[in-house]
Formats: structure tokens, sequence, C-alpha cells
């Protein structure tokens, strides 16, 4: 058998002592062309390799990339002022490229062992009050408030409100089905979500009902295929446009740092505090793992220790007032019962 049996293998696993000698960033490359993947998240990924992983490793042979040197691109990556949120993302990238050089046997073992290296510290995104939800869907040109208001209450994504049509939105059952989304990459491109989880219907509350039907007869495109957020002239809603009008919006309420995709993040915390289950909240958000469902569940604990919190400084509210009526003692104002 042509090959050779590397030191600390199994019996069984032969290699090709050349297999290895291909350049990290043509099998890289070649890895991304044959993914089933969105455009955007092709061009992410694209992106990823040019700026982080090919400067470093796009000329080595994957049979010589080690673990040593990993640990060194992370290193000198993080210390940088720009890009450091970007390199889990990277390293992430180079993993997934090692995993697929190991089935191909082209290597022995991923390279990539680094605990932790994979995980984003991204900081607590705020969610909002209802008033500041409300106070943004006023300040907002109208013919947006309703996108905010569904972004929040029906924990809708940019693309998917960009790609919502008409006949996915049924103000009588007051529901909206996700089932196409837009990205803009270069240019607005028609796509699908990324799971099975992603195809859903949304319940969604009275409140915005008027709101959702008013902006239907003023602002939408005419037909059941018709978009049911569109720019000013009647053309494709595009984020960069949409930009200026939320940051205005922003401004004038007084909300620093806030970012659309908080309105969702507001709308699930929401939810969990309204009582949804795990399984309720991966359906509303259109997740297939529990992992992000939990977090919102977390803060639904929190919010319930506040409520426990105050309840209990209520009874003792009552029971010094009681106590103080036993004695015969005026009850003070705070303590007074109602």
């Amino acid at each position: 058998m042509a090959g050779a049996q590397g030191g600390g293998g199994r019996p069984g696993d032969w290699f090709v002592p050349e297999v290895g000698a291909l350049p990290f960033g043509e099998y890289a490359a070649e890895w991304i062309e044959h993914r089933d993947l969105t455009r955007k998240t092709r061009r992410t990924y694209e992106d990823l390799l040019r700026l982080h992983l090919v400067p470093t490793f796009g000329n080595i042979l994957l049979s010589e990339i080690k673990e040593a040197d990993i640990r060194r691109w992370r290193s000198s990556r993080l210390r940088r002022k720009r890009g450091k949120a970007q390199v889990p993302k990277a390293y992430r990238l180079l993993r997934a490229v090692l995993n697929t050089a190991v089935k191909d046997r082209l290597i022995r073992e991923n390279p990539c062992q680094i605990d932790g290296a994979g995980l984003e510290d991204t900081e607590e995104r705020p969610v909002l009050s209802v008033s500041e939800v409300f106070e943004l869907a006023d300040a907002i040109k109208p013919r947006y408030r309703s996108l905010v208001l569904l972004a929040t209450f029906g924990s809708i994504r940019w693309g998917e409100l960009a790609g919502l049509r008409r006949r996915h939105l049924d103000v009588e059952a007051r529901t909206v089905r996700v089932r196409e989304t837009v990205s803009d990459v270069g240019g607005l491109y028609k796509g699908k979500p990324k799971s099975k989880a992603g195809y859903r219907t949304v319940s969604l509350p009275e409140l915005i009902v008027p709101d959702l039907r008013r902006h239907l007869e003023e602002f939408a495109a005419p037909g059941p295929n018709g978009f049911v957020f569109v720019g000013v002239r009647g053309n494709q809603l595009r984020r960069g446009n949409f930009s200026k009008y939320w940051a205005d919006a922003c401004a004038a309420v007084g909300l620093e740092d806030v970012h659309l995709h908080d309105l969702r993040h507001t709308g699930n915390t929401y939810a969990a505090e309204a009582g949804a289950s795990v399984r309720e909240l991966m359906r509303r958000m259109g997740h297939y793992s529990t992992r992000a469902a939990m977090i919102y569940l977390h803060a639904r604990d929190e919010r319930e220790r506040e409520i426990a919190d105050r309840l209990g400084e209520r009874v003792a509210e009552e029971l010094r007032a009681n106590r103080a009526e036993d004695d015969g003692e005026e009850p003070s104002s705070t303590g007074a019962r109602r």
C-alpha cells in the first residue's frame, strides 16, 4: 500500500506524506466555494479569510500549521486596536476549515485546540422599556413606525422585515409569517431563513394591530406580493437608507448606542417576562437551539426575583402598619394600609 502510517496513529490510519502539501489559502477558498451558503455568509467568510487568516496562513501548507502558530496569530490579533471583535469568528472559520481537512485525511488532527478562542465576549445589549419603544415609534418617520413595533413585538430580524410581503402579514389573525429574507450585501438579494426553525409564524399583540392596518393602507407596496416596508419612493427597503431615520429617532428621544436589533432583543425579553416557555421562545425567535432562549428565561428569573422583592417590601409595610395599630400608634404614611 502506498503511503506511510504516522507515529502515534491508530492501525489503518494511512496517510500519504504529500497529502497535506496544500496551501491553506487555496484549500480554504475551495472550502467556501463548495459550501451551500447564503450570499451574506459567503461574503462574511471571504472577508474573514482576506483580512484575518490569509495574511498569516495563506501560503502555509495545511500539514505545517501548528497549535503554537495559531496561538501566536490569535495573540497578535487581539493586541490590535481594530478588528478584535472579529478574531473569534475568524478562529471558528479556521477551525471549521481544518476540521474538514481532517475528514479529507489531509491532516491527522486539527491544531485549533485553544479553549474558549471561538467564544465572543459581547457586551450585554440594552432592553428598552415599553415607553421607550413607543417613543421611538413616535419619533421615527411615520412610514417606519410599524417597523419599530413589529421588530419588537414580533421578534423579527432586519432581513426578515425587509423581505416581508403583504400576504405574510395577517392583521385579522394577528400573525406574521417569516418565509423570506433580504440581504443587503453590495446589492439586495432575496433569500430564505437560514434554518428550518427560521420558517415560523409569530402571533402579535392586539396593541399594534391598528398601526399595522394603517401602515398597510398608507405605506406598503400594493398587491399580495408587495413588500410591507418600502422606501420613500416605494423602492425596496435598504439598511443604509434606513439608518439615518433610525439614528435621528434615537437622538430625538435621547437614546444612545441602541441598535435596531435591540428591539428584537427587547421583544424576546418581554415574551419571557410574559411567561413564555423555552420551546415557545425558540419558536418565536426562530432558533433551533435552546441556548438563546435560556438567556431570556434567565432575564425572566431576574424579573421574578424583583417582583418577589417588591412583594416582600409590601408585606413588610403591612406588618409594620398592623403592629403599629395593635400598639395603639398611628401608622406612618408609608406603612398605611390601603
